[in-house]
């Protein structure tokens, strides 16, 4: 079978620095060196790094991949934070350049790399299509015979000529994946966004995607959610370092990845931040991340307890407009509970959710009440979010805790309680029929 996408001894790396140099001269001279000079720029990278000049200012974030995908084939790509995931898309993408080897790529390409990439929130979702679609390489003939099927599968068919500028991340990431879905390419690469949308949403993407790859389409995706791509993939790829450690079957090589996982984390109240990979454009880093009961720092629960959990993170972009989340994860580090500081996730208004926030140090926190998660380990992560709808800063699931129920909350049940969720409701209970009735 022909090879689709065919990739050499590709590597990336990255002089770590400021965005800027502080002056526009300088700002020029750089684009300029990048620009126009790229090759002697990477040829001065590799014998700077190789001559040790400096060397903690650099960073692989690809070695040495080698790769082959065939047509049709549905491509699964796993691996931690910083493990070179996004990094490989953006070069297949040919948003960034590799530092060396060579990529083939047999067909055009469209991208879903971040959600409302292409996107102009003051125009309406409609005219977004007609945007989105031409970035994607498009035409106006095309779109038209399309738009249709795009606003049907998209599910915004009532606010398609609303701004975007108002709607939620998940309509945001829906329009998207169903404009780039009904591109005729060759290639579709697809990373993480799918997190974004609802369990419906998600399962009518993924269906999708079985199609497209089932007419001869490949497609490379990036996803935590390991039942997504155990489910879809016909193969999968494990980067660790920047370099790939395994491809195989994606059942098995799964299960090895979330053992090595659940191996490398132990149970803990903190997690300091600053020298962890973390996911996102940049504009946020996230400082520290902790766990309370009682008050007490704490990363073993009692089932009826509260648990508060505190988010240290740093601006760095003047006027970002910020709304964080948290994720609780199961030891599959499959998502069973999302919280957010938005209104309508919160029972009480954040003066801070998506308003322009100066740069510096924030902190924020929530509440879980007790009784609501049930007893088993967990995994915590957390995602800020800018304007809504796009990844500022994303922890993957970094943080784990215990939930127990030592104290014996619930003294009535002899037995492990099923499933993740043991929120009290309200019960209860009446005789509508007396037992002499019941001879009549």
């Amino acid at each position: 079978m022909r090879e689709t996408i065919q990739i050499n001894n590709v590597s990336k790396l990255y002089k770590l620095g400021q965005i800027n140099s502080g002056t526009l001269r300088n700002d020029l001279t750089i684009w300029w060196n990048k620009v126009v000079k790229r090759d002697k720029l990477k040829l001065q990278h590799l014998n700077n790094y190789s001559n040790g000049i400096n060397k903690n200012e650099f960073k692989w974030a690809l070695k040495d991949i080698n790769l082959s995908v065939e047509k049709g084939t549905i491509l699964g790509i796993i691996g931690k934070n910083g493990a070179g995931k996004s990094t490989l898309l953006k070069i297949l993408s040919r948003i960034t350049a590799p530092t060396s080897g060579t990529v083939r790529m047999n067909g055009s390409i469209s991208s879903l790399l971040e959600i409302g990439t292409g996107f102009h929130g003051e125009l309406s979702g409609r005219e977004n299509i007609y945007l989105n679609g031409a970035i994607l390489g498009m035409n106006k003939k095309e779109i038209d015979n399309n738009l249709d099927s795009i606003v049907e599968f998209s599910g915004v068919e009532r606010y398609i000529d609303t701004p975007v500028k108002r709607y939620s991340s998940g309509m945001y990431v829906r329009l998207a994946f169903a404009v780039a879905a009904h591109l005729d390419s060759n290639i579709l690469l697809i990373d993480e966004v799918l997190a974004v949308g609802d369990i419906e949403f998600q399962r009518k993407c993924l269906d999708k995607m079985g199609q497209i790859a089932g007419g001869g389409r490949t497609i490379l995706f990036i996803s935590h959610n390991m039942k997504a791509i155990a489910n879809l993939c016909d193969r999968v790829v494990m980067l660790e370092n920047g370099r790939i450690s395994n491809i195989g079957e994606p059942k098995k090589l799964i299960r090895s990845y979330l053992e090595s996982n659940m191996s490398t984390k132990t149970f803990s109240n903190e997690i300091d931040m600053t020298d962890i990979p973390q996911g996102g454009n940049g504009t946020v880093s996230i400082k520290k991340i902790r766990l309370f009961g009682d008050n007490s720092p704490n990363c073993n629960f009692d089932v009826g307890e509260e648990i508060k959990i505190q988010v240290d993170y740093y601006n760095q972009l003047e006027g970002n407009k910020l709304c964080i989340y948290i994720s609780i994860h199961n030891e599959n580090e499959e998502v069973i509970y999302v919280s957010g500081n938005l209104n309508s996730l919160s029972i009480n208004t954040d003066k801070w959710f998506n308003k322009p926030h100066p740069i510096g140090l924030f902190q924020s926190y929530c509440i879980i009440p007790g009784n609501f998660i049930n007893t088993g380990n967990y995994f915590l992560s957390v995602n800020i979010q800018y304007d809504v709808n796009q990844h500022a800063a994303i922890s993957g699931p970094i943080l784990k805790f215990k939930i127990s129920d030592e104290l014996g909350s619930i003294r009535e049940l002899n037995q492990e309680l099923l499933g993740y969720m043991r929120k009290k409701i309200y019960w209860e209970s009446k005789q509508i029929l007396l037992n002499k009735d019941c001879d009549n």
